[in-house]
């Protein structure tokens, strides 16, 4: 029997890559084997073991351009208490169930089909060079994947991030900081609590005014406004102890027009108040991004949906995506995708069958559209 893209995907599903632990051997030696099948040729880049990426070329006859589709391969893990089993791939109603289904392996499963029915058809491109770079480690921070690969894919022109929902184009992101505040007060009995200083009592106060206090901005036409959250607060030992440490975490998107030196220094100003001695440690910092939606290849995209009788908004990302690191090398980037919206990271996780056979053909127009671009451009 032939393989369709929903046979492809159900496959991918199959293969645990939960990230935390953290394994992606077994679905890139997948995709590795399925491209051998096409008689494409594939390189491993490996940053820690097990945790494997692979990058794949399709070389056109002048190759005036280079255009990179990167989905990732990992996947949050698969928690709870699942009315289909996350691993079953089940396709019900005109949805396949299953860990990964939208977040993101339905991207994958469309980018490898794609280069199925280019090799199949025995296209060859005369302006575009094909890379695509299926990555793991997403799910964790990018450590062992995108951010050390990146400096394989210079070079690249434009890059697509395929990890987006419902054909949206991602073209603006907000940043993301991610703050650890360690605080340092003194021990002391339980019973007397003025002869100590008290670091989880003082984090009680400085948490209270960072999340009651109004930080300066600019709103923004996509990204509206910044957010924070407090994801953990952590201390003291024993009930009858004073509190000599305490430390709490907290995740800041911010906008544009924001700078994280500025947001830090009002934080720092809101600390000195409970005078303790205090540590502030950058867990995780990406610049917020934003991408001209008139750039050839979005302008292009565009018209491809269009064609197809798609609707692909112009869309923000609230969350943080690698587009921020292929941008950092001069690739200018965006996302798009064929999730479902609502799918990420949830129990009984799914995605539509039809975005996933509308995004094979959505990708293969728009290769061939933007060949014939740059046929007439230099």
């Amino acid at each position: 029997m032939k393989q369709s893209p929903i046979n492809l995907l159900q496959k991918l599903i199959k293969i645990d890559s939960q990230n935390p632990p953290g394994n992606e051997k077994e679905i890139i030696r997948f995709i590795q084997n399925y491209l051998k099948g096409l008689g494409v040729a594939s390189k491993i880049y490996e940053f820690k073991k097990n945790r494997p990426n692979l990058v794949c070329k399709l070389t056109s006859r002048n190759s005036k351009k280079k255009i990179l589709f990167t989905p990732h391969v990992d996947t949050v893990p698969a928690t709870g208490a699942w009315r289909i089993p996350p691993f079953s791939a089940k396709v019900y109603k005109g949805k396949i169930y299953g860990r990964g289904a939208t977040d993101c392996k339905v991207n994958v499963a469309a980018a490898l089909y794609l280069i199925k029915k280019l090799k199949e058809k025995k296209i060859t491109l005369k302006n575009i060079d094909l890379i695509f770079a299926f990555t793991g480690d997403e799910e964790t921070g990018s450590h062992n994947g995108i951010i050390p690969l990146a400096k394989y894919l210079k070079g690249a022109d434009y890059g697509v991030v395929l990890d987006s929902d419902e054909f949206d184009i991602i073209v603006a992101q907000k940043g993301l900081l991610h703050l650890r505040v360690e605080l340092f007060g003194k021990e002391a009995h339980g019973a007397y609590p003025e002869e100590g200083i008290n670091a989880v009592e003082k984090g009680v106060f400085i948490l209270n005014e960072i999340l009651t206090r109004k930080f300066p901005f600019v709103s923004h036409a996509l990204l509206k406004k910044p957010t924070l959250n407090i994801g953990r607060f952590n201390g003291g030992d024993k009930v009858n102890i004073v509190a000599g440490y305490a430390f709490f975490d907290i995740d800041i998107r911010y906008l544009p027009a924001m700078e994280e030196k500025e947001i830090i220094k009002s934080i720092e100003k809101i600390i000195k108040k409970q005078k303790i001695k205090y540590k502030i440690k950058i867990l995780a910092n990406q610049a917020p991004l934003e991408i001209d939606e008139n750039l050839p290849a979005i302008k292009i995209l565009r018209s491809v949906l269009k064609k197809n009788k798609i609707t692909g908004k112009i869309a923000p990302s609230f969350g943080a995506t690698v587009i921020t690191f292929l941008k950092d090398l001069g690739i200018e980037s965006f996302s798009f995708g064929f999730g479902s919206k609502g799918n990420a990271h949830i129990k009984n996780e799914s995605v539509k069958t039809a975005n996933l056979e509308k995004g094979v053909k959505v990708l293969e127009d728009y290769v061939k559209q933007l060949d014939e671009y740059f046929e007439r451009t230099d």
